[in-house]
């Protein structure tokens, strides 16, 4: 008998994980947060204008991290092809009110189309945030990143659960907390985190327990306060953004037991205040496969737009996108909990 490979052995983990699933919530659906839209004054979530495309280039990743509702890591083979690269560029050109190119993964930046797409961006004005472990830029054949980044003024939003090495480590593995670091101060020594620079260093901080991130503003007092301090690191701001139970969290939450109580600490923990400013509201994400869909985390669980909404990039219709109803679900209970969450950080 053949050895089981890191993927056969993560589909059955996911099986598992997702039976196990349906006896602990069996209403695991779009009603509950449709009932507390409702009773909040809100009849549904309904799109906004597409300002935001947010583009999954591949769950490939040189790391493997425990919070990852991508499932990202070395093994995963899913990745952006140039066919859809040219039709998010086309996409692009085509529609200036987008301002804004997110890009994701996975290290979006192991896609080797990723520098073309960042410069072809750039040439059409387009503001790019570069989603970041840090550590890719210390990997081999990954050298030149920094230097092309800080070029192209593109913005980091750097991942950094942590402050203290422990912490990073338990959550991303032994050694990136130290590797984390020194990619920060060669960000530094570019510019990156400067006052008028003109680079944004962008850092993320996710609770690494099953528990609320802490107030936004206070947390970024004690990073800067900490990294000066240590390393006399810069940046520019930080985001707290809260683990949404899906795809490998989910399966962390599910195993560790944790799974009902941290689902009820984010269901009371609602917060009307925080829907006005969630990230599907003007934010389209785009998947590896070119797939569209309203949000990073409605692409993990596969819920698709609904028709007569374009079903690809390569069917992109902004006035079919406009006002569109937004799909829902359980899992949306983590961006409207306490101060909120999405990519850009805490709401209220």
């Amino acid at each position: 008998m053949k050895p089981k490979t890191s993927l056969q052995h993560r589909g059955e983990r996911f099986a598992d994980a997702a039976e196990q699933l349906v006896v602990l919530a069996p209403q695991n659906d779009a009603q509950q947060f449709q009932s507390s839209l409702i009773k909040a004054g809100i009849s549904k979530l309904t799109a906004n204008r597409v300002e935001i495309l947010q583009v999954n280039l591949g769950k490939l990743c040189n790391m493997t991290c425990d919070h990852c509702h991508v499932d990202a890591g070395p093994d995963r083979r899913e990745i952006m092809q140039r066919a859809e690269i040219d039709a998010c560029i086309q996409t692009l050109q085509n529609n200036p009110e987008i301002k804004t190119l997110d890009l994701t993964g996975g290290a979006p930046e192991m896609n080797p189309n990723f520098c073309d797409l960042v410069t072809s961006a750039r040439e059409l004005g387009c503001h790019v945030i570069d989603r970041c472990n840090l550590t890719i830029l210390l990997a081999k054949g990954y050298e030149h990143l920094p230097e092309f980044l800080a070029a192209n003024s593109v913005e980091i939003v750097a991942s950094l659960p942590c402050y203290l090495e422990e912490n990073t480590d338990s959550q991303r593995g032994d050694g990136a907390y130290s590797k984390s670091i020194e990619a920060l101060l060669k960000l530094n020594s570019l510019g990156y985190g400067k006052t008028n620079s003109g680079l944004t260093l962008t850092l993320v901080y996710n609770p690494v327990g099953p528990n609320l991130p802490p107030a936004q503003k206070d947390l970024e007092s004690a990073y800067r306060s900490e990294l000066q301090t240590r390393f006399g690191i810069e940046f520019n701001r930080l985001f707290t953004i809260t683990n949404m139970p899906v795809s490998r969290y989910l399966d962390f939450l599910i195993r560790s037991g944790d799974y009902s109580t941290y689902m009820e600490k984010l269901i009371k923990a609602f917060n009307p205040a925080a829907v006005s400013g969630l990230m599907c509201l003007n934010t389209l994400s785009i998947g590896w496969d070119g797939q569209i869909y309203d949000c990073d985390f409605n692409q993990m669980l596969e819920l698709n737009l609904k028709s007569p909404a374009p079903s690809t990039i390569h069917e992109f219709n902004h006035d079919q996108l406009i006002n569109r109803p937004i799909q829902i679900a359980q899992h949306c209970f983590g961006c409207t909990a306490g101060a909120g969450s999405g990519c850009q950080g805490s709401i209220t």
